[in-house]
């Protein structure tokens, strides 16, 4: 296997994968999408809820607020030590909200919530729970827990992540006559009309839609767009609940250890 980091950033990357097969691929995905568990509030105890929104609403809306995750500190819930359905500190994080609305209409944020672990709070403080009309009030507790997207999306670590084929495109320069129509139709802007002659630019950017086939008046087409058959352009993006490497590194240890499980009822 060849890895190359094309782009990175703080919440999402993208890497050339090379020497792997279609189902390795699509493992991976599979399991950073339902397997490498990250944070998220399970469980509800509102005190006074005077706004606009039912609790169950509320409780709903809460939940979906991505939190930042320490995997080395806390068990999932079914691997706690505890055995306990209230958990523990070893398995639970709770985290509190008290607001009211004075004489005006008042917008309730995520950095309203105030954690017992500093390291366990959300991701952003801009993401908006509630509008309190003058005088509503909300009193709640909140307890999060680490779970897996397989049971519930808010437990999904990753926002997006997908892969494709690594783009070929080639040319035949002897049947080419330039007529434009493939850089006309070519959504990404992969083909450029260059001096008489039909140039490639960006390609790792082509979607491998194959319009550009479609649209060439030979027969059979002087463009043709293939993709390698063991070669792939990963992207995954981070909802910040977990940095993109240990989301990579929990998968690669989910997949090796689900591997193993298989060898052993084989043996």
């Amino acid at each position: 296997m060849e890895i190359e980091v094309l782009e990175k950033n703080d919440t999402s990357m993208r890497l050339l994968i090379q020497e792997v097969s279609i189902p390795f691929m699509n493992a991976m995905r599979r399991i950073m999408l339902s397997e490498v568990p990250c944070m998220a509030i399970d469980e509800v105890v509102v005190i006074e809820n005077s706004s606009m929104l039912h609790d169950e609403i509320l409780a709903h809306r809460l939940g979906f607020i991505p939190l930042k995750t320490d995997l080395d500190s806390y068990n999932l819930p079914e691997e706690c030590p505890c055995k306990s359905e209230f958990g523990c500190n070893l398995c639970r994080v709770a985290l509190t909200l008290e607001t009211e609305a004075g004489e005006n209409t008042k917008t309730v944020h995520s950095e309203a919530l105030q954690s017992e672990n500093p390291d366990i709070a959300p991701v952003s403080d801009k993401v908006i729970l509630v509008k309190l009309a003058p005088n509503q009030k909300i009193q709640l507790e909140a307890y999060a827990r680490l779970g897996k997207g397989k049971n519930h999306a808010k437990w999904q670590p990753v926002s997006a992540c997908a892969y494709k084929h690594l783009p070929q495109i080639k040319i035949n320069r002897g049947k080419c006559d330039v007529c434009g129509k493939c850089v006309e139709v070519c959504p990404k802007g992969i083909l450029i009309n260059a001096e008489k002659r039909i140039e490639i630019h960006r390609i790792l950017e082509c979607t491998l839609c194959q319009d550009c086939m479609d649209v060439c008046p030979q027969d059979p087409p002087a463009v043709q767009v293939l993709g390698e058959k063991n070669a792939f352009i990963f992207n995954i993006e981070s909802t910040g609940a977990l940095p993109v490497e240990r989301i990579i590194l929990e998968a690669l240890n989910i997949l090796e250890k689900k591997c193993e499980g298989f060898l052993n009822q084989l043996r």
